[in-house]
Order: structure tokens, then sequence, then C-alpha cells
């Protein structure tokens, strides 16, 4: 398979990921890989200019449209899927202890969990708040 091919592949990929989480940094990667390909087409074989210019463009687009991005993610419309987690209830897989984190389900998904108080497997909690990638929850009594 021609490199250009593989190129134009990761850059449709990036894209389709992207239309899921809205983070913008997956579609400039998409673009990025979009002209490794161009350049793969007229210079075939050049590996090291191909990634160099698809970095270049990248960290471009990145550097140029960072007040873009800052402004779409503060609109009020905009939602994180992880903010729509806060207030939904779950289930503790794994035990949540107070100096380490756990398993819950939340929904059908499963997320890294810290909670106030220890919990343990089978408990029903409810999403307090978010962090990164780590969500804060509460046993739940209803």
């Amino acid at each position: 398979m021609e490199l250009w091919v593989v190129w134009l592949i990761l850059a449709g990929i990036m894209v389709v990921v992207e239309m899921l989480t809205l983070t913008f940094y997956l579609l400039w990667l998409g673009i990025g890989a979009v002209f490794a390909a161009v350049i793969d087409l007229f210079f075939p074989g050049a590996l090291v200019l191909e990634v160099v210019i698809g970095c270049v463009v990248v960290l471009i687009l990145t550097v140029f449209t960072k007040p873009i991005t800052r402004r779409f993610h503060a609109s009020h419309d905009y939602k994180d899927v992880m903010d729509e987690l806060v207030g939904k209830q779950g289930i503790v897989l794994e035990a949540v202890a107070a100096d380490a984190p756990g398993i819950v389900k939340v929904g059908n998904e499963t997320w890294s969990a810290t909670s106030g108080v220890p919990l343990v497997k089978g408990e029903s909690i409810i999403v307090v708040s978010r962090g990164n990638a780590v969500l804060l929850v509460e046993k739940w009594g209803g």
C-alpha cells in the first residue's frame, strides 16, 4: 500500500474521531496527515519531510486557532460528554478507597472515580463533578 494512502486513512480516522469529541486537536492532526499525503504524492519516500510538514501544519493550526476553539468551548451551548455525567447515577465496580481511585459504571461506560468516603463494590453512586479523566462520586441513597 502506498504511503499517501496510509496518510489519508489516518486523516479520515482523525476526522471521524474528532466528530465524536469536538476538541479540534484531532482535526488539526487530520489536516496535517492530509498535507503529509500530498507531500508523499510529489516526493515519494521522503518520510522525514512528510512528518515535518505535517507537524508544522498541526502546530500552526493549533497556535492560530486557539482563540477560536477557546471561544467555542466557552459558549453556553457547548457541553462536554463528561459534563453530562454530573448528576447521573451509577454503580461501583471496583472499591473506591480514600487514597486510591476505583472503577464505577455510569450508563454504559466505566470510569475511574474518587470519593470522600470509601465505597464498596455494588454500592449505588451519583456523579458530583469531574476531573480530566476521573469522576468525583458520592454514595447515593435514593
